[in-house]
């Protein structure tokens, strides 16, 4: 393990000589709250085991034609993690990410493709945050019949997880009347509103134009659905910056100043956490 520590070291002094924070993360930084990611289709069917049984593909129910086709059995589907994130409390590893950024000069930015919302509910500001798949906590119309959204706080999902469908009426678009979906970015999504993350990433542009000493620190992101890792070394290759890559199974990194960590998100960051602690008791 000796060249896990040499990386926590690493990863600790990129921190320190760092004027700038940029996270990134995928679905694997849930995982230490308890939340699914998904990986493959066994570990999909493993969290919905009612579309197993009916051998629905995550794909299949990810996608505005879901809604279109069974709206019941989508929104069963993206209730139930509505339901889910609302309650999850973010781990440990959210409160460093927090610690760190509000250490460094010119702060933080999130660039994240999950859609949880667990970084606001851990406190981070959403200024600061670019959604690059949107957020379940937003809605739009289907159709959609213009380019309004609106808030999913008065929504209460009522699952029946064994039929898997919801119960109850199912959300409207205030404007037509019609059925309302999440303002997510879907498979093969044509008609999703992207004018709230674009908001949000030109806000990102504007802090990554600031920044002269940038780490990035990406979480839990894999190469099945790459945006996150490709956000990550576009920073990297336009600013100089290192990557410290935090993955358990998909950790390896090409630039010769990057950092590769082979552990889970939570674990990491507490361990870089006390090589930063270490770093200023011997400064």
């Amino acid at each position: 393990m000796d060249h896990v520590q040499t990386a926590i070291d690493r990863a600790a002094a990129l921190l320190r000589d760092a004027d700038g924070l940029v996270i990134t993360a995928g679905a694997g930084l849930g995982v230490d709250s308890g939340l699914p990611d998904f990986r493959g289709t066994q570990g999909f069917w493993r969290a919905y085991p009612a579309l197993a049984e009916a051998r629905v593909r995550f794909e299949a129910i990810a996608s505005a034609d879901a809604f279109r086709a069974q709206p019941r059995r989508a929104w069963a589907f993206y209730g139930h993690r509505l339901a889910l994130y609302r309650r999850t409390r973010p781990h440990d590893g959210f409160a460093v990410l927090r610690r760190w950024a509000e250490r460094l000069p010119n702060g933080c930015t999130v660039f994240t493709s999950n859609v949880d919302g667990q970084f606001q509910q851990a406190g981070v500001d959403p200024a600061v945050i670019h959604e690059c798949h949107g957020s379940i906590h937003a809605l739009q119309c289907l159709v959609p019949c213009g380019e309004h959204l609106w808030s999913a706080d008065r929504f209460e999902p009522d699952v029946d997880e064994d039929a898997f469908q919801l119960r109850g009426e199912l959300p409207r678009c205030p404007r037509c009347q019609g059925l309302a979906r999440p303002n997510v970015l879907m498979f093969g999504d044509g008609e999703w509103i992207e004018s709230r993350a674009a908001e949000q990433e030109a806000r990102q542009r504007a802090w990554l134009a600031r920044v002269r000493r940038p780490v990035v620190v990406e979480l839990g992101a894999g190469t099945a659905i790459p945006s996150v890792r490709w956000f990550g070394e576009s920073v990297c290759r336009a600013t100089g910056a290192s990557l410290v890559r935090i993955n358990p199974r998909e950790s390896a990194v090409a630039g010769p100043g990057d950092v590769a960590l082979p552990l889970g998100s939570r674990e990491a960051l507490a361990a870089i956490d006390a090589g930063l602690e270490r770093l200023r008791v011997s400064a």
